[in-house]
């Protein structure tokens, strides 16, 4: 598979607008149910993109790993945490999920290519206030 994540993120960001016009009720009501089941709580935002992208993972579901790791990465996600959530996924789903978390370590290399995850060095100029 040939895909770009970072375009098909943002590919799935527009549909998504424009299926939000067309469908007001359902996607106002799927939003609510999102940034509900999204915020924070007992477990982080963070933690919650992570079990969300083990399940995109989990389920064979290329448009949930281009969202949830873009949302995992953006909540903080570390690539090992990245890793780890992959090695959870494929206890769970198997040589086919095995097949789809190759797939996801494309996109977090396809993400990180791009300067969504932030780098060591970007992290520690941003803690030393530096640009």
């Amino acid at each position: 598979m040939n895909t770009r994540y970072p375009d098909h993120y943002e590919n799935l960001r527009k549909l998504s607008g424009k299926l939000a016009r067309e469908l007001r009720s359902s996607m106002s009501a799927f939003a609510q149910l999102r940034g509900a089941a999204s915020a924070e709580g007992a477990l982080s935002t963070k933690f919650k993109q992570l079990i969300a992208l083990g399940i995109g993972i989990a389920v064979r579901c290329d448009g949930c790993i281009a969202y949830h790791l873009h949302d995992a990465i953006r909540a903080g996600a570390t690539r090992q945490e990245i890793m780890e959530t992959i090695g959870v996924a494929i206890l769970m789903g198997g040589g086919p999920a095995m097949v789809y978390g190759c797939e996801t370590l494309e996109a977090l290399d396809q993400f990180t290519a791009t300067g969504v995850v932030p780098t060591e060095s970007s992290r520690t100029a941003a803690r030393e206030g530096q640009p």
